[in-house]
Order: structure tokens, then sequence, then C-alpha cells
């Protein structure tokens, strides 16, 4: 009887370790499946996206030049021509347009509004991540040089223990306003007009810069650049001014 028992006991021992080993096999590799950073010019990454599918790998498009395995059924299917889609936010003949077009050759997940769209909402995030002080978000969205400013500037503010008080009240308009082609490098210009409550306050609770209660409007020229050579579908923050 015990014979039968341990047969048993040996059988069961050793399915549990094919089944464990099957388990690592498969959690433990990465399929290509993965889903990509956050991008928040892609509009099925967007929260308010709207097209009911979950996002994934489906957001990240070959592009020219890359491996041969990937056909040509992962490029998006546009339900109007290049024409159409970059003259709603540049007039046909204008510089502007020509610019986009270039930029949509080397790219073709490229979507003009959709990436302004993009644009408001992390413009929005870059805002309220600097006045709160969050390095996370403003590392995910800006260049290393931007970063880097944005970074100094904020531990400036804490060294002097001065604390940022600020609502952002929205967006009144966005618009392209340049775009170029530098070698793979696409980068696209925006002028962003928005409403802004903001305040400085000292160690002593003082404001010393800005107005609680007074809604400010600002007026903004940020560039974001993105590398079309590459799989990262991510725009980052490159470059800010503030418009005359």
């Amino acid at each position: 009887m015990n014979e039968i028992f341990d047969v048993y006991n040996i059988i069961f021992l050793a399915l549990a370790v094919f089944i464990i080993f099957r388990l690592r096999s498969v959690l433990g590799k990465r399929t290509g499946n993965e889903r990509p950073p956050f991008d928040p010019y892609s509009k099925s990454d967007r929260p308010d996206s709207q097209n009911g599918e979950q996002p994934g790998d489906d957001n990240v498009i070959p592009l020219p030049g890359q491996s041969s395995s990937q056909n040509m059924s992962d490029v998006p299917v546009r339900p109007e021509n290049d024409d159409v889609v970059i003259e709603k936010v540049a007039p046909a003949g204008s510089a502007l347009n020509d610019s986009l077009k270039q930029i949509l050759s080397a790219d073709r997940s490229f979507e003009p509004q959709e990436f302004l769209q993009g644009a408001k909402a992390a413009y929005e995030m870059i805002v309220t991540a600097f006045a709160e002080g969050d390095r996370k978000t403003l590392k995910m969205l800006l260049s290393k040089e931007v970063y880097d400013g944005f970074v100094s500037a904020i531990a400036d503010r804490e060294k002097r223990d001065e604390v940022i008080e600020s609502t952002f009240v929205g967006i009144d308009k966005a618009e392209i306003v340049e775009a170029a082609m530098k070698g793979t490098t696409a980068q696209v210009t925006v002028k962003v007009q928005s409403q802004l409550i903001s305040a400085t306050r000292d160690k002593s609770g003082e404001v010393i810069e800005g107005d609680p209660n007074k809604v400010t409007e600002v007026v903004d020229v940020w560039t974001f650049a993105r590398d079309t050579s590459t799989r990262d579908p991510n725009w980052k923050l490159v470059a800010t001014e503030s418009a005359e």
C-alpha cells in the first residue's frame, strides 16, 4: 500500500514541477505585446479616448527602415487623405503645411489634430507638475535639458522654503505655429493661451509673487520633439518661451 502511495506522490510531484516550469517559461518572457509608455499625444492612451479599445501594442507604429518582419497591416488607415488631415491645422501652400507633410512622411502615425490635443494635455500636466515639484511626471514629459532646468528651479524654490499655490483654470486656445524635420527628429511648436491662478508664498506664508485670487492669462510657445527612427511613440518638450 505504501509503495502505491509513493508512486502517486512521485507522479503528482512530477506534474507540479512541470506546471511550475511552464508558467515560469511563459510569465518570465517579453512577448513584444507589452504596453508602451504612457503617451499623452496618442488618442488611445489619453483618459478621454472614446474608441472603446484598450491601449496596447497597437499604439506603436512601425516606421520606414525598420524590421521587414513588421507588415503594412500595422500602419493606420486614414479616413481622409493626407492633404485634408494637414489642411485642418495649416493652410495649403503654407510653409507650416509643407513641414507637417514632411513629418507625416517620416511618421505615418502622426495626426496633427490628435497631436494638438495631446500637447494641450501635456501642457496642463507639466505646468501642474512644476508647481507641485513632481519630478517624476516632469522626467516623463521633458527632454533632459529642459528637465534639468525645471528641476534646478524647483530645487532653488525648495531651498528658500517657498511654495507655489497653483490652479490650472483651462486652455483658451492652442495652435501649431511651426514644424520641422531635423534629420530623423520631428519638431512641432505649439502656441498655448491658458488661464492660471498662481501665487508663491515664502516660509512665513506671505505671498511674494502672483495673486491667489486672480486669474492670469498666460501665453507660452512650447516645442515638442520625437525621433521618428525609433519605435518610442513619446514626444518630449525640448524648448519653452513666453510669447511677447
